[in-house]
Order: structure tokens, then sequence, then C-alpha cells
């Protein structure tokens, strides 16, 4: 593994709920990234419970996380270690429900 991925695999296994994005939750750089931010919040998640990494700061972060997940898109979203998905897979499972099932002992 490298060093790369081993930081990224320390994030994730530190924090409960981690969201990798362009920007941060407070200003988020794309549409995506600001659509998952709303959904955690409509969500409950509290904003320190929230562990972000702006992968605009981080170009070793930004192309690690895509291979980590084996996921090319970012955002990317993070629960307890498991890799949940983007902004569309949060999205639907936001509205079946699924999504605040996970994250109620997280939050």
């Amino acid at each position: 593994m490298s060093e790369t991925q081993q930081r990224i695999d320390q994030m994730v296994k530190t924090h409960d709920v981690v969201l990798f994005m362009k920007g941060s939750a407070s200003f988020p750089m794309c549409g995506f990234s600001g659509r998952a931010v709303q959904i955690l919040k409509a969500c409950g998640v509290e904003p320190r419970a929230l562990f972000t990494v702006n992968v605009l700061d981080d170009a070793e972060i930004r192309q690690g996380i895509k291979e980590y997940s084996n996921w090319p898109t970012i955002p990317q979203l993070y629960i307890k270690g498991e890799f949940i998905g983007g902004s569309d897979i949060m999205m639907e499972m936001y509205e079946s429900g699924e999504l605040q099932q996970i994250l109620r002992p997280a939050s």
C-alpha cells in the first residue's frame, strides 16, 4: 500500500463519517459536493461529526481516493470505514431512508 493509500486508509478508519469532496462543508466547490453535504445535514449529521477532505488541496489524495475505492468520481462518502458512494447513491439512499439508518449511530 502506498503512503497516500495509507493516509486515506487511516482517515477512513479513524473517523465515523468521512466525505472526500471538492471544497469544504462550509464552502463546497462543486454542485455534487454541495449536494452531498446537504444530504448529510438532512440526515442529522452534526458538522463536528463530519470529517471532510478537500481533494483540491492535495493532488495525491484526489487521485489516490479514486484508486482506494475503485470509484472514479468525487465526492465519496465513507461511514465507519465502509465506502458508501457518491452524491447520486447518497441521494438514492437518503430518499429510501437507508442512509438515515446507517448514519443514526454515527451522528
